[in-house]
């Protein structure tokens, strides 16, 4: 009896701990699990960050480095932007963007918590440089600052530290709790043995990252419909060979692009068709129904992207 009460106090605890730590998504609102400051996460990230970068070939492509900050300082624009304007200003103190291309033919790109962007040439030399190469950048990019935007890192280290640590991490002291949360973002990076090989989110972390995506690019002026031309060349590039669904963390890419062109209804009434590329980090736009006008907010975006 008294074996079940100690149970029953422990999951009491860990009930109020968890519900006295849940942050809100900005853009889709979902309430997700918190137990890590920003000062830690970032602190650990940036440890594992500049190793990867040390450890990494750092491309010399003039191209490809000016393509690449251009379409990240025109996300992270935007990005500012939406936070100051909705309330998510505090959330800027946290954001250090960088921006770096690294020489791999890994068609992949990430971003750290923080900001810290990597896109890798083999994901350069699929999009190409066609009259819509940046707006399928900045479809990958969009995505990558999402997972950061989100937190989704911090998110999934959280939920490891009650899975696999539990009580022995929330306790820990200082030295020793900063040791193993730089173990657990080793781990949810695949930074360390397989240097930049990324390991990849849950489901529902990707598909909101790539709503969340869709808006930002939008914002920033780049035509959001080239995010299925973009995941269309994935699906080719891989001639078929694909994971199941089931037994992979990510969606496939039929079910990415599927969702993608269900989202991008609303992702549009934030894009000026261009006529704002000049004006990044707009938050709104005017959209013509019915002979009139009217202003998309973020509750706006935010109920539809939780399922409406």
């Amino acid at each position: 009896m008294k074996r079940f009460a100690v149970l029953l106090t422990g999951l009491f605890s860990m009930g109020l701990l968890i519900l006295s730590n849940c942050g809100t998504v900005p853009i889709t609102g979902r309430r997700q699990l918190n137990l890590v400051s920003d000062g830690e996460i970032l602190a650990a990230s940036a440890t594992q960050y500049r190793q990867f970068i040390n450890q990494s070939h750092i491309s010399n492509n003039g191209t490809y480095n000016a393509k690449v900050t251009q379409v990240g300082r025109r996300l992270a624009a935007a990005t500012n932007t939406f936070l100051k304007q909705n309330g998510y200003e505090s959330m800027l103190s946290s954001l250090s963007w960088e921006f770096n291309v690294v020489d791999s033919k890994q068609v992949n790109a990430f971003c750290m918590p923080g900001g810290k962007i990597v896109v890798y040439t083999g994901l350069l030399n699929l999009v190409g440089n066609g009259a819509h190469s940046d707006d399928e950048l900045a479809a990958v990019m969009g995505h990558e600052l999402s997972h950061a935007l989100a937190k989704h890192a911090n998110e999934r280290i959280s939920n490891q530290m009650l899975v696999q640590a539990g009580g022995q991490l929330l306790g820990a002291a200082v030295g020793s709790r900063s040791q193993m949360l730089g173990s657990l973002i080793n781990q949810a990076y695949g930074i360390g043995a397989q240097v930049g090989v990324m390991l990849p989110f849950g489901r529902k972390q990707e598909y909101e990252a790539d709503k969340m995506g869709l808006v930002l690019m939008a914002m920033a002026g780049y035509d959001p419909r080239y995010a299925v031309s973009f995941w269309q060349k994935m699906a080719q590039s891989k001639g078929g060979n694909q994971t199941n669904e089931l037994l992979s963390t990510h969606p496939s890419d039929a079910n990415r692009i599927k969702a993608i062109e269900e989202y991008l209804p609303t992702a549009l009434q934030y894009y000026q068709g261009g006529s704002s590329r000049e004006s990044t980090g707009r938050t709104t736009s005017t959209t013509k129904k019915r002979g009139t006008s009217r202003e998309v907010s973020a509750n706006d975006i935010g109920s539809y992207l939780n399922g409406r």
